[in-house]
C-alpha cells in the first residue's frame, strides 16, 4: 500500500511518523475524567473519547466546554465489559433489539454483541449517542469504537456514515484483508473493509495506517515500555491508545488492570513525555486536524 495522502496533505513528508495519542473510555467513571482533565492541561494527550452511556459522561463533556480546545470525540459503546460495573444503551431497553444481555445491560464482549444486536438497533443506538453528545454541548471532534464492536459488516457501514454526515472522522485504517484478519474481522467483512476504506480515501476521508498502544497486562516498567512502542511506531499515521485514571478505591473496585491504567496517568502526566516523544521523530497530532481534512462535499458510499 503506497504513503499515506493525509502526510501530505497536513504538510509533511511520506516518510514522516505521525500519531494521535488517544484516551479512551472517559466517563466510565469518576477517575477516567479527573485523569483526562489533568492530561489535557499538560498537553501530552493529544485527544480521547467519551462513552455516553457510562455515568460520568456529563463530566467528561464537561472538561470540554471548560476548555473548548480539548480535542473530544464520541466512544461508540455497544458493550459493558466489567463484572459488577454496567451500562446499557440509551436509545431503548427493548431485549428484542438484540443490545441487551439476560441482566439488562450490554452484552460483555463484542462477539456477542455482534452476534446478537439488530442492526437497525444498533444504528439508532449509535446515532442516540452522538445526537446526546451534540445536545448537552460536546462539539465533538470524531467518533471511535469501544472494543472494536462496530468492526463488523452489520455495523460498519452505519457507523461510517453515522460520523460523516455529523463531519466527524471515523477511526478507520488503510489496512489490507489480511491486516483486517489479524485485527478480529472475518473474511467477508475483511473484503468490505478494503473495498470501503478505498472508496474513502479516494474521496479525501482521512484514515490511519497502524493501531499501537499500552496493552493493560502489567504497570512495571511502564514508561520504558511505552517509550519503546513509540520508537517503534512505523511510517505513517498512527492511533495510539492508552487507558490513564486515577487511583481510586471506585477504579480498583471496577476492574483488576487498575494498576495499569493508574501507570499511563504516572506516565503521561509528565510534561517530559511530549519532548522525548517529539524527540524520537515522532509528530504528534489530534483529531482536530483530520476533522479539517474532511471533504466539504457528501460521500459517496456506492
Amino acid at each position: 500500500m503506497g504513503p499515506n495522502p493525509v502526510l501530505k496533505r497536513l504538510g509533511f513528508d511520506d516518510t514522516d511518523r505521525l500519531v494521535v495519542i488517544h484516551t479512551d473510555d472517559i466517563g466510565m467513571c469518576q477517575a477516567s475524567v479527573s485523569a483526562f482533565s489533568d492530561l489535557s492541561e499538560v498537553g501530552v494527550i493529544s485527544s480521547g473519547a467519551v462513552m455516553m452511556p457510562c455515568p460520568w459522561a456529563l463530566a467528561a463533556v464537561g472538561i470540554q466546554l471548560k476548555n473548548p480546545v480539548v480535542d473530544l470525540g464520541v466512544h461508540i459503546t455497544l458493550t459493558s465489559e466489567w463484572k459488577n460495573y454496567r451500562w446499557g444503551p440509551l436509545s431503548t431497553r427493548d431485549v428484542k433489539s438484540g443490545l441487551i444481555d439476560n441482566e439488562g445491560y450490554f452484552y460483555h464482549r463484542a462477539k456477542p454483541a455482534q452476534e446478537h444486536a439488530d442492526p437497525v438497533a444498533a444504528k439508532m443506538e449509535m446515532e442516540e449517542q452522538i445526537r446526546l453528545a451534540l445536545q448537552v454541548g460536546l462539539k465533538p471532534t470524531h467518533i471511535d469504537t469501544h472494543m472494536g464492536t462496530v468492526a463488523h459488516q452489520k455495523f460498519m457501514l452505519d457507523y461510517i456514515q453515522l460520523g460523516l454526515v455529523n463531519h466527524l472522522p471515523p477511526m478507520l485504517f488503510r489496512m489490507d484483508e489480511n491486516g483486517w484478519r489479524q485485527n478480529g474481522l472475518d473474511e467477508n467483512t475483511a473484503k468490505l473493509a478494503v473495498q470501503i476504506m478505498m472508496n474513502l480515501e479516494a474521496q479525501g476521508v482521512p484514515l490511519f495506517d497502524h493501531l499501537r498502544g499500552m496493552p493493560l497486562d502489567t504497570p512495571e516498567n511502564r514508561k520504558e515500555r511505552t517509550l519503546a512502542q513509540f520508537a517503534e511506531l512505523p511510517v505513517g499515521l498512527s492511533h495510539f491508545i492508552i487507558h490513564p485514571s486515577k487511583n481510586t478505591p471506585e477504579l480498583q473496585a471496577i476492574t483488576p488492570d487498575w494498576p495499569c491504567r493508574v501507570a499511563d496517568y504516572d506516565v503521561f502526566i509528565k510534561a517530559e513525555m511530549k519532548e522525548l516523544i517529539q524527540n524520537l521523530g515522532i509528530h504528534i497530532i489530534g483529531y482536530r486536524e483530520l476533522q479539517q481534512l474532511l471533504p466539504s462535499s457528501p460521500i459517496v458510499f456506492s
